[in-house]
């Protein structure tokens, strides 16, 4: 079974960067598209970024795009999402999410309800 654990999270001042870890065992992720999402206090989950399981093809939420990247390495085992120019609104905890795709290889997708595999999350503050 597959299983993801974040890290990464951390405080940070605004403008500040992250680099938030998805490490997989159990399984490699290379059929399986994954993405981060963003749950704010209070507020509900939302997709911040996906990459599929074959080409490397990437989607992004509008207030992430050009400052945020997703990216898989170590052996694909390992999905980063790099955060750069952070703002307050990012404060949240980030989840990294998989959904197999053995048959779609190239999908995408940003909605939650797409994903079946889950990590715990792990914390991102953005405060001055």
């Amino acid at each position: 079974q597959l299983q993801l654990v974040e890290s990464g999270g951390a405080l940070v001042h605004p403008g500040g960067s992250l680099r938030l870890s998805c490490v997989a065992s159990g399984l490699t992720l290379d059929k399986y598209a994954v993405a981060w999402f963003h749950q704010a206090p209070e507020k509900e989950r939302e997709g911040v970024s996906s990459i599929s399981a074959s080409n490397g093809e990437t989607l992004y939420a509008d207030s992430v795009k050009d400052r945020f990247t997703i990216s898989k390495a170590g052996a694909k085992s390992t999905v980063y999402l790099q955060m750069n120019s952070l703002k307050p609104e990012d404060t949240g905890v980030y989840y990294c999410a998989a959904v197999p795709r053995v048959f779609s290889r190239h999908w995408v997708g940003i909605r939650a309800t797409d994903y079946d595999n889950w990590g715990q999350g792990t914390q991102v503050t953005v405060s001055s």
